[in-house]
């Protein structure tokens, strides 16, 4: 719950001032003579008193409420505000994090620790993390007790989510769909006010016919075929309903980019192969998000500058022609049917973490404009260009065959060619299967 409202308190001053003030300074005089807080108020309309005393008592009193950063509140406060800090009473949101010990958690928990707009941070994570100003809650999103740990928070960002590329992928659905709609019913249980939920950029789709870029607006046209971009339209669907299902409690969905910055994902270890695969006729465009600029915009949202659904990532995009350029490295063409078939097939056997549909998101456009943070007067302190050097720096010495890992000696023997083996021996190993299956 959240304290009154301060235009309610302001219309019931504006109704009757003097009583409300004269009590409270008959009640700070007593407490000034006698040193006790705890005596009774004297009368509330007491004649006596000349108007520039009374002048003066309420300029003091204005002062010191000024200084100790608590607005002017009667000497008995209801329950709920005593349980939940107010706005009108304090500087800044209290925000709750979760997913806070480590990656854009931490560095939002970091960030929002030393903000002079934040009042307090809650972090809440399975282990405790290094942001040593923040109050810490060790607990599982998926546990119903999370609810009380939320209780005065005005704001939750919800950022515990696994898009680990090597979890289970059933495990990681029941992971993620489970804490979200854990935290959003826990968060309106407890009158927390606004929830913002970090999906991607993904969950627009990339497809031939995409604009470039496409409106924030835009339908979401993903499919669940790529790592986690089924988690993420689900978790949308859930931020979607709450809103209906609790009013009250508002919604916000920031959605980055390509995210660069001590991430694992699937279209970065696109970046670790000896070559860039580009399939034959596709058109590829690239739109970096480092996670530096992904975490002041969500310090956007959660100081509500900005609320709804909006995308973050770098001002415009890179070609694939570009791409090359600037990372040095050239590339692999295949024909559509083999590149798809590929990896489909090494999915299929267990030798690539990826699923044929991350392929898609190196195919097709699927850029997105960020111009409601620009108009909230956000501004991006990357560029696409440095992004994608950072990403190079950041995985030099890693070697990636068809989104596997590999080791020292695999990456010896997977130059080039080897690269080009693999997704040839695989796709031959397809068109094989096939044809005995005709001869059957």
């Amino acid at each position: 719950m959240s304290s009154p409202d301060p235009q309610v308190r302001a219309a019931r001053n504006l109704a009757d001032p003097q009583p409300e003030n004269k009590s409270q300074n008959n009640s700070q005089k007593k407490s000034r003579n006698e040193q006790s807080q705890d005596e009774p108020q004297g009368p509330a309309d007491r004649t006596t008193e000349n108007a520039e005393t009374a002048e003066k008592a309420e300029k003091a009193e204005n002062a010191e409420n000024r200084a100790t950063g608590t607005a002017a509140e009667s000497a008995e406060p209801k329950a709920e505000d005593k349980a939940v800090p107010s706005r009108s009473r304090s500087r800044g949101p209290v925000v709750a994090i979760t997913g806070a010990a480590t990656g854009v958690g931490e560095l939002l928990a970091a960030r929002l620790a030393a903000s002079e707009e934040i009042k307090q941070v809650v972090a809440i994570d399975e282990r405790r993390g290094e942001v040593s100003e923040a109050t810490w809650h060790i607990l599982d999103v998926r546990d119903p007790a999370i609810a009380e740990k939320l209780r005065g928070a005005d704001v939750v960002v919800h950022l515990a989510l696994d898009l680990d590329l090597e979890t289970d992928p059933a495990a990681r659905t029941a992971y993620n769909v489970r804490g979200t709609q854990t935290v959003l019913t826990a968060a309106a249980a407890v009158g927390v006010h606004r929830v913002v939920l970090c999906t991607s950029a993904m969950v627009y789709g990339a497809l031939p016919d995409n604009d470039i870029p496409l409106a924030e607006d835009a339908e979401l046209r993903a499919t669940a075929e790529a790592t986690g971009v089924g988690d993420l339209l689900e978790i949308e669907r859930l931020g979607r309903r709450a809103p209906r299902a609790h009013p009250g409690l508002h919604v916000t969905v920031v959605r980055p980019t390509v995210l660069v910055g001590g991430t694992d994902t699937a279209l970065t270890r696109y970046f670790e192969s000896p070559r860039l695969l580009v399939v034959a006729g596709s058109h590829p465009t690239w739109q970096f998000c480092h996670v530096d600029d992904l975490v002041t915009a969500l310090e956007y949202a959660a100081l509500e500058k900005i609320d709804g659904e909006f995308a973050v990532g770098c001002d415009g995009w890179l070609e694939q022609e570009e791409v090359e350029e600037i990372s040095g490295v050239r590339r692999m063409e295949l024909p559509s049917a083999v590149a798809l078939g590929a990896a489909a097939r090494l999915h299929r056997i267990g030798l690539t973490p990826s699923p044929a549909g991350d392929l898609a998101y190196t195919m097709h456009p699927w850029v997105v404009s960020v111009s409601r943070l620009h108009d909230a007067g956000w501004r991006p302190s990357w560029t696409n260009e440095e992004v994608l050097a950072a990403l190079l720096e950041e995985v030099e010495g890693r070697h990636t065959l068809a989104g596997r890992r590999l080791g020292r000696k695999d990456a010896t023997a997977a130059g080039a060619a080897g690269a080009t083996v693999a997704l040839l021996g695989t796709a031959a190993l397809v068109r094989r299967a096939r044809k005995a299956r005709r001869r059957i």
